[in-house]
């Protein structure tokens, strides 16, 4: 039967069972058994602060109270029979641990070593000679048979009577308050039956009652049998009871002694202590909260502080501040509940500020470019400005620049019509009211008019580039600030990286020496420690493991909570206008992002001169619709072209760069004007040429100056002296470099032209070009038109001469030697204004003075032609025969006067005597053929004698002409050679 809830179990001596913590860890489930003594079983030793450790032994001091294992009421039979097991297990372990512990692998211990057969090598070397000898021993020795026969009698006859008992009492669950336990126990068929009190219910009552007192019976007999088995060993615990009383009571004396002076050194010695270390700690924790709080408060305050920046344009501190929220609320106030929505709200603020900026910016834009064009081009509010460019920037709005560019093409359109009407408010004769266009009033102005208007508005465009400029160039220095900061900040970690290896490496030498055990002043003698390492040491002296602050004061800088990486790094740079702004580090900008920002920046300049000369060119297209531009004369174009050559200088000056539009329109206009230029002169050459009679005219002397005014090859035209001019006479010569031309009036006029030609080319170089190939078809023009008209007789059919004259002819050739004359300096002239790859344009001038060369030249031999026919019609006729001189010879004489008489004051004396020199050659031919014909030979005969005193007539009036006194005539060549 079941043991009874007041009796324990005695636990065996061999047994090698122990009772086990059912929460014990898988890892702890094989640590080895320990066995209980035999006959009293000693207190697990463990913690006494864990209850519930069923291995600890209870402590005598500890909690009396408190469940051990001999409060446990059930048996080892009834641990070792668990009737749930579906079979019968190896261990019991499973009826506390379930079925699953034996299938559980168990991980390999760490701290354990792998136990193999190697481990007992030595063990069975020293326990088999033992053994060898206990089996001889065991031989020898006869067992106690007796006794063990005694023994197995008892055994079996204790299994056979415990066999009569049923299962059903030795069941670790049997419980008679089951009913179903209770009815197999006591059938209740036998107290169930009507009345009760039948005999054969009372007989099976009695039955029932005396076969449960023989299972009682025959479970105290073997108690009973197996105490009389270990009744000494029962005794001898009841002896040791009383020693083992006193023990356990010295022992808790000892232990309250102890506990007592344990007490003692606690209050004395460690709760001072820790209640000291306990307040810091909690200092330490008040401050952090404090800081903290702080902290919140600060952040508490961004979104007014935002706003109060904000009020004064302060974009780049308001972005700058809510950067630093943004990350003091990632980083340090990660999580607070009540900060949730500040990030998303600051978001939002950020993306207010940029369109506050970029409208802010199109503000300043449209002030600084509209307002009034006076001389003064300082910039506008350079500490907005900055502050600007600084915000957007910092926000990576790097288009800004195109607001200012579209506002600066708007302002430019504006300037031309408010200078137009201005001007024409001022004009009485321009009615606003009929005319309403404003470009219709425009075309109404004069030239002076207009060109005031046009003088007016480079000077504005000029005004406006510069104030432009000036802005740009703050923008730029703004964005090259940045670049160099992004510059420093490299270096700056480049030379960090290089300290930081020297630190290293000196601490790695200075670790080497104090391990070999010798003095730092001593390894490194002499020398001074590297500036890093030296750096290194003193922020190590500086810097020592010390409370965060002193308890008086909690907001020394070392309270506050900040996060190394919120902490952001300025440096205060100046920009060229002296404003000191503060740059951060935090404007994440690339190096070529900046420079193609400060290039697209100066290319705003560029086109801001583009669009300058853009609307000055539809200005200039808006006068020229009725030819007015083409209509000008050569002085108001002249001034024209200055005007707008200096204003794209200006412009070129300013901006650095050409803009080739308003150039263009002007080399177009130009080139009208040359076109124009050269077709009047032309047309008026021509019509002097077609009214020229080809006789010498007086030089008025405004000519004279005129020639005069081109002296060591520089060409300009004089001024016009009216009241000198008109007290000086005519002179019948033009004087040139000391020398007479006697000249026509055309060709006075066309020296005027030439001249025009070059002054024109100094006035407008663009024209060179030109202007060089309209002159050299002037030139040609003149020497074609009066071939035409003297060698070509074509005067005689336009003026009506009745005959050209040799007159007329030394006159054309004169005329032609003075434009030859002036041809080396208008080459020299356009030569120093031409480019060097336009130089090959010269061989105009050459082929000019080749032809003007050959034309002079078929002139003079007009000339001899016209006295070799002369002289073949006279001497064709020749007799030699009295009287002497003959009249053919006086003939010959008197036309010889005449022709002397004609060209000899047109002519200079070398080219006369050079001109007789031919005629005279060909008079000696002639007259040697006659000779030839009339058999007179050079013999001193009469014949002979005759045509000797002829010639000597014809060689003494031929010399007795002016200047040909000392001509070599040489009048022997008339005579055949004798052979």
């Amino acid at each position: 039967m079941a043991s009874s809830p007041s009796s324990s179990p005695v636990p065996q001596s061999n047994s090698s069972d122990a009772f086990f913590k059912k929460e014990m860890d898988a890892t702890k489930r094989f640590r080895p058994v320990q066995s209980l003594p035999d006959v009293c079983p000693k207190e697990p030793t463990g913690n006494a602060r864990n209850p519930n450790n069923l291995r600890d032994s209870p402590s005598v001091v500890a909690d009396q109270q408190r469940w051990t294992i001999y409060h446990s009421k059930v048996n080892l039979p009834a641990a070792l029979n668990d009737p749930r097991l579906a079979k019968r297990e190896s261990d019991f372990f499973t009826k506390t641990w379930g079925v699953d512990f034996v299938d559980t692998e168990v991980t390999p211990s760490f701290y354990l070593p792998q136990i193999t057969k190697e481990h007992f090598a030595l063990y069975q070397q020293e326990i088999t000679p033992r053994e060898k000898v206990h089996e001889r021993y065991k031989n020898i020795c006869t067992p106690k048979d007796t006794f063990d026969r005694t023994l197995l009698r008892t055994h079996d006859k204790s299994r056979t009577d415990l066999e009569q008992v049923p299962k059903i009492f030795m069941k670790p669950d049997f419980a008679l308050e089951d009913s179903l336990t209770f009815n197999a126990v006591l059938p209740w068929s036998h107290f169930s039956t009507a009345g009760g009190k039948g005999n054969r219910d009372a007989a099976s009552s009695r039955l029932l009652q005396e076969k449960l007192s023989h299972y009682l019976d025959i479970v105290e007999v073997n108690i009973a049998h197996q105490i009389s088995l270990r009744s000494e060993a029962f005794f001898h615990a009841m002896t040791s009871q009383h020693e083992l009383q006193d023990y356990l009571r010295k022992t808790s004396q000892a232990v309250k002694l102890l506990r007592e002076k344990i007490s003692k050194i606690d209050k004395v010695v460690c709760e001072g202590s820790l209640r000291v270390l306990r307040l810091s700690l909690t200092r330490n924790n008040c401050i952090k909260a404090y800081n903290k709080l702080k902290l919140m408060a600060t952040v508490h305050q961004t979104q007014p502080t935002v706003q109060l920046l904000l009020s004064t344009s302060e974009y780049v501190g308001a972005l700058d501040l809510i950067a630093t929220t943004q990350e003091v609320l990632q980083q340090e106030l990660q999580g607070i509940h009540s900060f949730r929505h500040l990030g998303s709200q600051l978001c939002e603020l950020e993306k207010l500020i940029d369109k506050m900026m970029i409208a802010e910016f199109s503000t300043y834009a449209r002030n600084d470019l509209n307002r009034p064009l006076e001389d003064d081009c300082q910039i506008l509010e350079e500490e907005r400005l900055v502050s600007l460019v600084f915000g957007l920037l910092k926000q990576r709005k790097l288009n800004f620049y195109e607001i200012y560019g579209d506002e600066m093409i708007n302002t430019a359109k504006n300037i031309i019509k408010q200078c137009v009407v201005n001007t024409v408010s001022q004009i009485e004769e321009i009615d606003t009211e009929v005319v309403v266009k404003l470009a219709d009033q425009m075309r109404m102005m004069n030239f002076p008019q207009w060109f005031d208007l046009l003088k007016n508005i480079f000077s504005k465009f000029t005004i406006f580039l510069k104030r432009i400029k000036a802005t740009l160039n703050t923008i730029r220095s703004v964005v090259f600030l940045v670049l160099d900061k992004n510059q420093k900040t490299r270096d700056l970690e480049d030379t960090l990286q290089k300290n930081s290896a020297k630190e290293s490496t000196v601490d790695t030498e200075v670790a080497y020496l104090t391990h070999e055990g010798m003095f730092i002043s001593d390894a490194f003698g002499d020398r001074e420690l590297p500036a890093g390492a030296a750096d290194t040491a003193s922020q190590r002296n500086t810097s020592p493991n010390s409370e965060p602050c002193s308890s008086d004061s909690v907001s020394e800088p070392e309270c506050t909570t900040d996060s190394s990486s919120s902490k952001e790094h300025t440096s205060s740079s100046i920009t060229p206008g002296g404003v000191e702004m503060m740059i951060s580090d935090d404007m994440k900008l690339t190096d070529l992002e900046l420079v193609r920002l400060a290039n697209n920046i100066q290319e705003l300049l560029y086109n801001a001169s583009d669009t300058c000369h853009d609307r000055s060119v539809k200005f200039l297209m808006a006068r020229a619709k009725d030819g007015f531009l083409e209509k000008l004369n050569s002085n108001e174009f002249v001034t024209l072209s200055r005007l707008m050559e200096g204003f794209i200088l200006d412009t070129e000056q300013i901006c650095g760069r050409k803009s080739m539009s308003l150039r263009g329109a002007l080399q177009s206009q130009a080139n009208r004007f040359v076109n124009r230029f050269h077709e009047e002169r032309k047309t008026k050459l021509s019509l002097l040429l077609d009214n020229e009679r080809w006789k010498q005219a007086e030089v008025p002397a405004e000519f004279q100056d005129l020639v005069d005014s081109v002296s060591d090859g520089r060409i300009s035209l004089p001024e016009k002296k009216p009241t000198a001019t008109e007290e000086r006479k005519p002179a019948e010569f033009l004087i040139v470099e000391g020398r007479k031309y006697a000249t026509v009036g055309t060709v006075l006029l066309l020296i005027r032209i030439i001249l025009e030609y070059c002054q024109c080319v100094d006035n407008i170089p663009s024209i060179t070009t030109d202007m060089l190939t309209r002159l050299s078809d002037l030139l040609k023009y003149f020497n074609s038109r009066s071939c035409q008209l003297v060698l070509g007789a074509g005067a005689l059919q336009v003026v009506g001469l009745k005959t050209i004259t040799t007159k007329n002819l030394a006159l054309s050739s004169r005329c032609l030697q003075l434009i030859v004359h002036y041809i080396p300096i208008i080459r020299a002239h356009f030569e120093a204004r031409l480019q060097p790859k336009q130089f090959s344009m010269l061989r105009h001038f050459d082929h000019i003075t080749k032809d003007y060369h050959d034309h002079i030249a078929e002139i003079s031999a007009k000339l001899v032609a016209i006295m070799d026919s002369l002289f073949d019609k006279l001497l064709s006729k020749y007799e030699v025969k009295a009287p002497v001189p003959s009249a053919c010879f006086r003939n010959i004489c008197k036309q010889m006067a005449k022709m002397h008489e004609a060209i000899y004051d047109l002519l200079p004396e070398e080219q006369t005597q050079m001109l007789f020199l031919r005629i005279n050659a060909s008079y000696k031919l002639h007259l040697k053929r006659q000779l030839a014909h009339l058999n007179v030979v050079n013999d001193g005969g009469p014949l002979n004698g005759l045509v000797t005193s002829d010639v000597a007539f014809y060689t003494g009036n031929l010399q007795a002409l002016k200047g040909l006194n000392n001509l070599d005539l040489n009048m022997a060549e008339i005579w055949e050679q004798k052979r």
